[in-house]
């Protein structure tokens, strides 16, 4: 029964697919960057901690976002040798991206309600789901804008719902072999939703007696799984003063309640499921919404004005609607279960149900792509006339390029969000130019020196698309300082800057008054042109080398942004670093002039987070097996 519903939600799947992304590379808003991301991985290695010298001076890009989509596309690539190019594997991961949680959330509810006519309707609203701009891991978010692994992360968590089913209704061990790895995938994926991946876990040990044992089971399994991360948490969590929280979003439950009556309705139902729920499994589904909602109101009410804003409490609550789309696609299922109308019917009746209350919304369900708001890669090229982008920038003198925007608009107008691309990411790229901005809102010290004018601690609290045209160091592009500009450029590498045709009347006071003089027009782009500066160059083993002038014993840029994994040398000399106050690396200087030596390796929390590990995934299997044969009905070890 679950074959021919499976077939027309993968079929209508696939329709949309051919619509939205069959014309090529998706390029609007996100999806530039993200791609960028693999091609960093591909380039520069798969540890969390290396190295990308192509954006804001240097950053560690994979230590301070979450590194398992680009891995994964990195790995799509190399399973063929490196045939298949960057491109198609990061399309393949955005087409399994869209199809996946709606997929997800079918297998589960059919499981549940044994029957796969009855789950259509729960399926068909997790795959069309958008709310947008409240969830970030709908089709909106998701998909169009780019934010390709919250939605990745998203899909993840009925399938971890799905492992835990039989462990919940006290049928069996706890599935170590699914369960954990699950777990550590979200919040590799996207760590937003790990607080309704570990508010699944405590409702399915609180279900059943002994209720202690099975949480300090569950427990245990958080901790293996942890393990499992830390490769990446363990740097992540030590290297924090050198990342800058995105605290950027607002929660606004009301706001989005009143634009979309299906949400009122989809919480209502999920009340619902509480009342005719039958088993443990649907208990499961019916009580999640209310542990991955407490967890949602810790978040917003407690960590959040405390300061904590790593996970903002908007984009945990990604995790808590999934579970309230499960809950009332569990209590369609119910209520229809007992009506004598045929099933195919019944879940007709209830998906119009579903889109007439979306028309009554904003956005709340894409049904379906409008091809002009769905830009390729190939369209958009030649609408901004790329290529003479990328080879004025080849011809400019060396040094950085330096955005002036994060990103280029697609349409007229004056508002912030109007549709753009953040396609001058991928400058290093396709320029073979390193670049300062021309990404989306990021946590390095030095973007949050570009946002605001200082790179000290404190979250970024605003978008930098807000920002785009309009300010620039924390300065309106009017009133912008030239001298200013110069001081960044130094201490950056700065060569050239980027601006748009229309920033050019509020630019021309600040570049008067600096050393960038010579312009060149690329419409829509223009360029303006400073002397050459010297970046440090790669060398053997990872090194890097740069050669300074200044006076002994003064500290001078090495145009590289700081992190404290650089170490620099001048011949057989070890010299002191420091953050200086553009974010850059500062060498103190032996003599007046000197041939420095950079070198870039993992420290301390890089290597133990990489033998916990490796601890963690030899640990995984042998409980498992240990557990096998000791018959054991509770949990790994603990």
């Amino acid at each position: 029964m679950s074959l021919a519903p499976r077939a027309a939600l993968l079929a209508y799947g696939l329709a949309f697919g051919v619509a939205a992304l069959g014309r090529g590379l998706p390029a609007f808003d996100d999806h530039p960057g993200q791609l960028a991301r693999i091609w960093h991985v591909v380039r520069h290695g798969p540890a969390p901690w290396a190295w990308n010298p192509d954006w804001w001076a240097g950053y560690p890009e994979l230590q301070f976002y979450p590194p398992a989509f680009p891995w994964i596309g990195a790995g799509l690539r190399g399973a063929t040798g490196g045939t298949l190019p960057v491109e198609s594997a990061y399309l393949v991961l955005v087409w399994l991206a869209y199809l996946a949680p709606g997929l997800a959330v079918h297998l589960l509810l059919t499981r549940r309600l044994a029957d796969g006519w009855l789950a259509l309707p729960g399926a068909l609203v997790a795959l069309t789901l958008s709310a947008w701009p409240g969830l970030a891991s709908g089709v909106e978010g998701g998909i169009h804008v780019g934010m390709v692994p919250a939605r990745l992360g998203w899909a993840l968590l009925p399938l971890l719902a799905l492992a835990l089913e039989r462990w919940a209704a006290a049928a069996a061990r706890f599935p170590v072999g699914t369960a954990i790895p699950l777990v550590a995938l979200i919040v590799m994926t996207h760590p937003a939703h790990a607080p309704a991946a570990v508010a699944l876990l405590g409702t399915a040990a609180l279900l059943r007696p002994p209720r202690g044992r099975r949480l300090l089971a569950a427990a245990a399994a958080l901790t293996l799984a942890a393990g499992l991360t830390a490769v990446w948490t363990v740097p992540l969590l030590a290297r924090l003063e050198h990342t800058r929280a995105l605290a950027w979003g607002r929660l606004d439950l009301a706001g989005m309640l009143g634009a979309h009556p299906l949400l009122v309705v989809l919480l209502v139902l999920a009340i619902l499921a509480l009342v005719v729920a039958r088993s443990s499994g649907d208990r499961l589904l019916a009580l999640w919404p209310a542990s991955a909602g407490a967890l949602v109101a810790l978040d917003a009410l407690v960590l959040e004005p405390a300061g904590l804003r790593w996970l903002p409490a908007d984009r945990v609550l990604d995790g808590a609607w999934l579970a309230v789309v499960l809950a009332a696609g569990l209590a369609v299922g119910r209520l229809g279960a007992g009506r004598a109308l045929p099933r195919p019917l019944l879940a007709l009746v209830a998906v119009a149900g579903a889109i007439a209350l979306s028309l009554a919304g904003d956005r709340t369900l894409t049904l379906w792509p409008t091809a002009r708001l769905w830009p390729t890669y190939a369209a958009t090229e030649r609408g901004l006339r790329l290529p003479a982008l990328w080879a004025a920038l080849r011809e400019a003198p060396e040094g950085r390029a330096l955005f002036v925007r994060s990103s280029v608009p697609l349409a007229f107008g004056t508002e912030w969000w109007r549709p753009h691309t953040h396609v001058p990411a991928l400058a290093p790229l396709h320029a073979g130019r390193p670049i300062v901005n021309g990404t989306f809102t990021h946590p390095s010290p030095v973007a949050a020196l570009l946002y605001r004018g200082e790179a000290g601690p404190g979250p970024i609290r605003r978008l930098v698309e807000e920002l785009d045209g309009r300010s620039l160091l924390g300065q309106p592009l009017e009133v912008l300082d030239g001298a200013a500009l110069d001081s960044l450029a130094r201490a950056l590498g700065v060569s050239v800057i980027v601006a748009l045709d229309e920033d050019v009347p509020r630019l021309s006071v600040a570049l008067e008054s600096s050393r960038f003089a010579a312009r060149r027009t690329e419409p829509p782009f223009v360029l303006y042109a400073g002397p050459p500066v010297s970046l440090p160059s790669p060398g053997p083993g990872g090194s890097w080398t740069i050669t300074l002038a200044g006076r002994t014993g003064a500290w001078t840029s090495a145009r590289m942004a700081y992190y404290p994994l650089w170490h620099a040398s001048a011949g057989d000399t070890r010299l002191e670093t420091r953050r200086g106050p553009h974010a850059d690396l500062q060498v103190r200087l032996p003599g007046p002039s000197a041939e420095v030596t950079l070198r870039y390796r993992p420290g301390a929390p890089e290597l133990s987070g990489l033998a916990l590990t490796a601890l963690a995934a030899a640990a995984w299997p042998a409980t498992a097996v240990i557990r096998r044969r000791r018959g054991a009905t509770a949990a790994p070890p603990g």
